[in-house]
């Protein structure tokens, strides 16, 4: 039996999301099971979360459209701006709504998207936080900041990386007027090596190339030469990115005959590098804390969560979005990192707004059904990874919310499905399943 239990602290997008998928998978099974009368009932209802806005009846999905929809639409009297990542706003009384207002009016003037009142919130917290913070280390650097600073930039990196995810797709988040399109040019070359980003290396690794090959052959953050449930493999994936993405990045644009690319990787790589090197020959203490210690522990989540978000790759079309890549309905992708949990929609299209990722999920539901993708809930790719390590794959079926022909596998029979989508692929079945 399915668990119905909805975590408050989901988005309400994710809460609308989950409580279609748990209504149809109620309906369906009432269909195989017409006797089951007695089961207690699935709280796919009336969705209030302190107010009646929205009342959905089970697998509906036109409803769950419109009101995913109407979350998004500045002139719908549910519209819902996006301002904090912890809090939300129709969860706010009336006098803190008031005070903000001024705030949030001005901050969709600034912004690309009406929605986005919360990227201009993290610019503002990252410019009164981190830059400061930075700075006086190498002012007067003491072993007590140096740490907060870097548990403070730990806190902050995933959401950030999303924000950036975002700015790199889109072309930009904030409005394309001035002074904010100088802004928006100019705040990534200060924010992106505190947070541990090296300058364009994500645009040339993620837009230029991860989203060409889509964890194909030639992606070099692949993870289909891998047994994905083994922490040799996992290792080997980590370390040969740390030491070796700065080179194999240009050779891979040369080899596609990409030069300008090619010299732009190498240039940003060289040109970052180096600064470092020189900043901790002058300053190694604040140097260490502000930019190198957030370097690697950057690279070495990125690596983790790409792990989970390719690691289960089906063993007879692996070139499909919908069964390479994974769908997440938890707090720590959605609620703080942009809806970064709806990947294999962001595959079907990188240039996807990330609020739009919900309506689109249930809009091609049927679709995500039919290729037996994979939806889970309650967790993130961080723990996927670790779960996959401890070979966990009953609590991996047991976060699974199925789809499709899944909704009737016993629970032996999820974890089976799973084990098989983790298995490393062979060069021989690497030239026989791939088609380019």
């Amino acid at each position: 039996m399915v668990d119905t239990f909805v975590n408050p602290r989901l988005t309400l997008p994710d809460i609308l999301v989950l409580k279609n998928l748990l209504g149809g998978i109620d309906h369906q099974r009432s269909q195989y099971q017409p006797s089951d009368c007695g089961r207690e009932p699935s709280d796919a209802g009336v969705l209030d979360r302190g107010n009646d806005r929205f009342t959905q009846e089970d697998d509906n999905d036109e409803a769950t459209v419109a009101a995913l929809q109407a979350l998004n639409n500045p002139r719908d009297g549910n519209f819902d701006p996006t301002v904090f990542a912890l809090w939300d706003l129709k969860d706010m009384s009336g006098t803190v709504k008031w005070m903000l207002r001024p705030y949030i009016q001005w901050a969709q003037q600034a912004v690309r998207h009406p929605t986005d009142v919360i990227i201009l919130t993290h610019l503002i917290l990252y410019f009164l936080t981190s830059v400061p913070s930075a700075i006086y280390l190498f002012r007067e650097f003491t072993w007590l900041h140096g740490v907060a600073h870097w548990i403070m930039q730990t806190y902050y990196v995933g959401t950030y990386t999303l924000l950036k995810h975002q700015h790199i797709h889109m072309g930009g988040v904030l409005a394309k007027r001035f002074p904010y399109n100088y802004i928006d040019v100019l705040f990534p070359y200060i924010t992106d090596p505190l947070m541990g980003h090296t300058w364009n290396s994500y645009y040339y690794h993620h837009v230029k190339h991860h989203h060409v090959e889509g964890n194909g052959p030639d992606d070099l953050s692949s993870t289909i030469r891998y047994q994905r449930d083994d922490i040799f493999h996992l290792l080997h994936y980590i370390v040969k990115f740390l030491f070796l993405i700065w080179l194999d990045l240009p050779l891979y644009f040369i080899k596609k005959r990409k030069f300008d690319q090619a010299f732009k990787a190498a240039f940003w790589e060289v040109i970052n590098f180096t600064a470092n090197i020189l900043l901790a020959r002058w300053r190694f203490r604040p140097t260490l804390f502000v930019f190198i210690l957030p370097l690697l522990l950057l690279r070495l989540g990125l690596m983790v969560g790409n792990w989970g978000q390719h690691a289960f790759v089906d063993d007879t079309e692996p070139d499909s979005d919908y069964r390479s890549s994974i769908t997440l309905i938890d707090v720590a992708s959605n609620r703080f990192c942009f809806n970064d949990g709806y990947h294999t929609s962001h595959h079907l299209n990188p240039r996807r707004h990330w609020r739009d990722h919900p309506s689109s999920f249930i809009k091609q539901k049927q679709q995500y059904a039919s290729q037996r993708a994979l939806v889970f809930r309650n967790i993130d790719y961080i723990m996927i990874t670790v779960r996959l390590m401890w070979k966990d794959y009953q609590y991996l079926a047991r976060c699974l919310v199925p789809i499709g022909d899944q909704i009737q596998m016993t629970m032996k029979e999820k974890e089976a499905m799973l084990r098989s989508k983790t298995q490393r692929f062979t060069e021989d079945d690497i030239k026989a399943l791939f088609k380019k």
